[in-house]
């Protein structure tokens, strides 16, 4: 019998792939990939099934895989870790702005978003100190953003009757996910991409509440819901692998 997070493997070419498995409860003996953006492949499937059948499974989308891989491995050739000093760019809503860091014992401590830039006032300069209250800022801005375009989106999903209660949390991989009961869960870090996307991430999490799995009736709701739902992903996809490695 599986086990949840065993690494299995497969032969693609003269590559070896590598796949972790993710227990999945679910009547269903439905299978999902991932491939995520730091270049690991994770596989959502019931432990019952046999490791012959499961590998013969995700080998039918090697292709598939091999793509993905790709192209996460060329994004991250350019990728460049933060610094936290003057003179970087950090994004957010889609905008690039130009980092400032001020060392001052007269200003208040903190970030602010000024002129087109972010600047960051702290007593004595310290990079660990700048991430720190970057982040701190993002977390603030990512409930005020995410809870309006909760608002926005749920004008389309009329299948939602509550608000739902919505719960930030930091996550390397993932921009979301949606319990049974209506609860939100989204990645701070999500507020660096345009609203367009956010917009996005929220109405598939929501789409979850209807199907569970990504059916062919799950992106027939994305596409009644939103009908350039695509575009939007492909979007977020070109940034994912540099907003969840600290690049931007």
């Amino acid at each position: 019998m599986l086990k949840n997070h065993e690494k299995l493997s497969f032969a693609y070419g003269d590559e070896v792939i590598e796949f972790e498995v993710i227990a999945k409860l679910s009547a269903h003996h439905k299978i999902s990939i991932k491939v995520t953006p730091d270049c690991k492949v994770q596989v959502a499937t019931p432990l019952e099934i046999e490791r012959t059948q499961l590998i013969a499974a995700v080998k039918k989308r090697s292709r598939w895989i091999y793509q993905q891989l790709q192209v996460f491995q060329k994004q991250n050739e350019f990728i460049v870790p933060r610094q936290y000093v003057s003179g970087e760019s950090h994004y957010y809503l889609g905008k690039q702005y130009q980092l400032k860091v001020i060392e001052s014992t007269d200003q208040p401590q903190g970030v602010k978003l000024l002129r087109g830039k972010l600047q960051v006032a702290l007593k004595q300069k310290n990079t660990h100190k700048v991430q720190d209250l970057l982040n701190a800022w993002y977390r603030v801005r990512a409930k005020e953003v995410f809870s309006n375009r909760i608002e926005v989106v749920l004008i389309q999903a009329l299948w939602v009757t509550e608000i739902p209660k919505l719960k930030l949390l930091n996550m390397k991989t993932q921009w979301g996910n949606c319990s049974p009961s209506g609860n939100l869960t989204l990645n701070p870090y999500l507020v660096k991409a345009p609203t367009r996307c956010i917009d996005y991430v929220i109405l598939h999490e929501l789409c979850h509440l209807v199907e569970h799995n990504h059916s062919k009736q799950f992106y027939e709701l994305m596409s009644q819901t939103m009908p350039d739902w695509e575009g939007r992903k492909i979007h977020l996809d070109e940034m994912a692998a540099k907003i969840f490695s600290g690049a931007i």
